[in-house]
């Protein structure tokens, strides 16, 4: 299981909301810029870092200056999402050298896209975003319902070639109160990849997670709080 630490830009910072919410924000501006934090993250032996622009999520802005700057900057791979509605968008981020784009409200208003990116460049590139509050997807900004379980939702998308999702649970995120186990343990007994994301709390919950099958977890507010540090979840799940 990878271990995959968050960059959540805004307004060229780094931050955490708490389930989303731009209102209730967190700034870890003083542990550096999105680029030196990314740069931080790989030199303490990350594999892949999850970067996701917060401005571009919400509609107020785009940080694609800051995310060209961590691929100049840094040599692990990136799997990048916030804001990527449009199929133009998601083929230019690509292009730029990220390895894998992370796509929400454009599968689910344009799922066609979907089987239009995987064709073109590759399954292992293209992440589908099941956001869920309570197991129903949300998606713009985790505004809107989409009305269907995340277990129908993932059903849907691996027609389409999808084979990489990432599940968020919204009511668990930026809380370390640790993560959604039961939706999480129902899609790895369909024999999904799943990148899981929201609620981690302690190495505790990454042993949890990984005995679940799952395909990797992103940490964000963990790190930044200092419950654990990357090194030392990426030694006990290498070694558990």
């Amino acid at each position: 299981m990878e271990v995959i630490p968050a960059v959540d830009i805004m307004r060229g910072k780094v931050v955490r909301l708490l389930r989303g919410d731009p209102k209730r924000i967190t700034s870890y501006e003083h542990l550096g810029d999105p680029v030196h934090l990314a740069m931080r993250w790989e030199a303490e032996g990350a594999r892949l870092i999850h970067v996701i622009d917060l401005d571009a999520a919400l509609g107020v802005g785009r940080n694609l200056k800051t995310i060209k700057l961590i691929l100049k900057s840094t040599k692990v791979p990136l799997q990048v999402g916030g804001g990527i509605r449009t199929l133009n968008l998601a083929g230019h981020i690509l292009s730029l050298g990220v390895n894998r784009i992370i796509l929400g409200s454009l599968a689910f208003s344009n799922p066609s896209a979907i089987e239009t990116l995987i064709n073109e460049f590759g399954w292992e590139r293209v992440v589908v975003a099941l956001d869920h509050k309570g197991g129903t997807v949300m998606f713009r900004g985790w505004k809107a319902s989409s009305g269907i379980s995340v277990e129908e939702a993932a059903e849907n998308f691996r027609e389409k070639g999808a084979k990489i999702f990432l599940v968020t649970s919204t009511d668990r995120d930026g809380t370390l109160l640790g993560p959604d186990v039961k939706v999480l343990s129902s899609l790895c007994r369909k024999d999904h990849r799943i990148i899981a994301a929201g609620g981690v709390r302690s190495i505790d919950d990454l042993l949890e997670l990984k005995r679940l099958g799952v395909w990797g977890t992103v940490v964000g507010k963990a790190l930044y709080e200092g419950k654990f540090s990357l090194g030392e979840a990426l030694k006990a799940v290498m070694n558990s």
